[in-house]
Order: C-alpha cells, then sequence, then structure tokens
C-alpha cells in the first residue's frame, strides 16, 4: 500500500513536506500548494522542488497528492465565483505540472440553492474550459458526505460530471472514506459492495486517489466530521481492511484525521501496532 498524509509546506515548502513526511514513515503525501483563505500564491520555484524531488527518492516516497484550494468553487451560480474557480484551477495546473506531480484533488463544488442538475452542468462547462487535453496529470474529483449544497454526494453525480467533460481521459476520483460513509455507502459491511457499485456507474479505472479517515458522526449522518483512526464510526478493522484491500494497492491512501498523530495512524492502519491513537481535544480538533 501507499500510505501517508495531508502535510505541511510551511517555511521550505516542497522540502518540509517530504521531512515531515519521512517522519511519520510514509509512502507518500499530500499537500496544498496555497493557502485556502485566498491571497496570491507562493511562487512554484521557490517550494524547493529538486531537493525535495532527490530526497523522495532516496526515501522510496512516490505518487505525491495536491488537494485544490477550497474556495474554488466551479458549481456555483455567481460568475465571479465560476471566473475565481477558473482562474485559480488553470494556475494549480501549471503548478502541479512544474513539480512533476500525477495528481490534483478537488471537491466538486456547491451549488448554493440552484440544485445538483444545475451544479452539474456548471463543474462540466468549468471543466471543459479548463482541460486541452495535453496536461501530465489528473483532475480527481473528490466524493462528497453529502451535507449543505455540495455536489458529488452520490457516484452518479460524479459520473454525470464526467461524462459531460470533454477530456475525459484526464479525469479521475478520489474516494474519502468519511465522506462515502456519512453519505450512506456502508463500507464497514459492504466495502466490496462499494467498489463494485463504483466500477459499474464510474470505472475502477478512474479511482486514483483515496482519503482515510474515521467519521465522528454515525452512518448516513450527511456530515463531514473527520476522526482519527479506530476512534469513530467506522472502526479500525473496516479501515484496515479498506487500505489493504487489492483495488487500492497501487493508489496514494491519505490520511486527513485532526491532532497530527499520523505516524501512529499510518502504523495502526498498517498493523504494526494496535494501540489506537490518543483521543484529540476540542483545541487539537481545531488546529
Amino acid at each position: 500500500m501507499k500510505l501517508g498524509a495531508n502535510v505541511s509546506i510551511a517555511k521550505t515548502g516542497l522540502l518540509h513536506a517530504v521531512e515531515e513526511s519521512i517522519s511519520y514513515h510514509s509512502d507518500t503525501y499530500m499537500i496544498y500548494t496555497r493557502s485556502n483563505r485566498g491571497g496570491s500564491a507562493r511562487p512554484i520555484e521557490q517550494m524547493n522542488r529538486d531537493e525535495a524531488l532527490g530526497m523522495m527518492a532516496e526515501h522510496h516516497l512516490s505518487d505525491p497528492v495536491v488537494h485544490l484550494s477550497y474556495l474554488v468553487n466551479l458549481a456555483s451560480p455567481k460568475e465571479e465565483t465560476f471566473e475565481y474557480g477558473t482562474m485559480v484551477l488553470t494556475e494549480e495546473i501549471q503548478r502541479v505540472q512544474y513539480l512533476g506531480f500525477r495528481y490534483i484533488v478537488m471537491h466538486p463544488g456547491s451549488h448554493v440553492g440552484t440544485g445538483q442538475e444545475k451544479g452539474i452542468e456548471r463543474i462540466a462547462e468549468g471543466l471543459n474550459a479548463i482541460l486541452k487535453g495535453d496536461e501530465s496529470l489528473f483532475l480527481c474529483l473528490e466524493t462528497m458526505a453529502g451535507d449543505g449544497s455540495k455536489v458529488g454526494n452520490r457516484l452518479e453525480e460524479i459520473a454525470e460530471i464526467i461524462a459531460r467533460v470533454d477530456q475525459k481521459e484526464k479525469m479521475g476520483v478520489c474516494i474519502d472514506t468519511c465522506h462515502n460513509y456519512s453519505a450512506g455507502y456502508d463500507i464497514v459491511n459492504d466495502f466490496d459492495g462499494f467498489l463494485k457499485e463504483f466500477d459499474q456507474i464510474i470505472g475502477l479505472d478512474r479511482l486514483k486517489v483515496a482519503h482515510i479517515n474515521d467519521s465522528k458522526t454515525p452512518f448516513k449522518s450527511h456530515k463531514d466530521r473527520h476522526a482519527n483512526i479506530g476512534r469513530g464510526s467506522i472502526g479500525l478493522d473496516a479501515l484496515r481492511y479498506i487500505v489493504h484491500h487489492e483495488a487500492l494497492r497501487d493508489i496514494p491512501l491519505i490520511l486527513e484525521t485532526p491532532g497530527g498523530l499520523y505516524k501512529h495512524e499510518i502504523a495502526l492502519l498498517r498493523g504494526e501496532t494496535d494501540e489506537l491513537p490518543p483521543e484529540v481535544t476540542a483545541t487539537e480538533q481545531d488546529e
């Protein structure tokens, strides 16, 4: 398996992300190349790419992932929001290609009251304006938890977006265990059934990344609240089954759990320990 976590690019950029990942004994990792608070992104040439890539090779880190800023919302009916999203995603594709990474994960967006159909139509419109077909990466739509006006809660919605994109060969999917469970897919008792449904509706060849998170809320809660591995309603046994599954063997598996307990949680998922991570306080969850 390729296990890793969402890590920081503070100060030394990609070099910091690689060093942090090595400290967790990771196989891969995920970063944001720009702040979710908005503003200008750090010039990508200042990310210490070459030194970081050399360290990655030395420590056998592979297939890193970039997560697109949450501020991008291609489903928005507001023209200024839509145009901002297309601008940022276009720029992010260029930044990620400079780094030499293969995957950008993005939330499909929120329709803000216009309905799923309009949201899907709007997202596809944006992707068709951005993707030219010569990109050297996959743009991966993340499955959502069913909260609010988000698009992409059901596999059918993800499939419909992809069906409307001209450059379909550039499209992938990122599943999220917390999101899927909260949206009503019983990955605890029937993960194989979920994968079968995914294959029938989307195609397993499009499954490029997985976010591995426990859930603070019960099955079908339609809430996006990540819990530490083994501390939520999904549980350790189910998450271990998922990360060791043959269908996920060659894709990056990324933790986004609270409290920065990634080294412990990675060891736990690998089966190197059975001790659950410590409870995370409310303050730590907010950090």
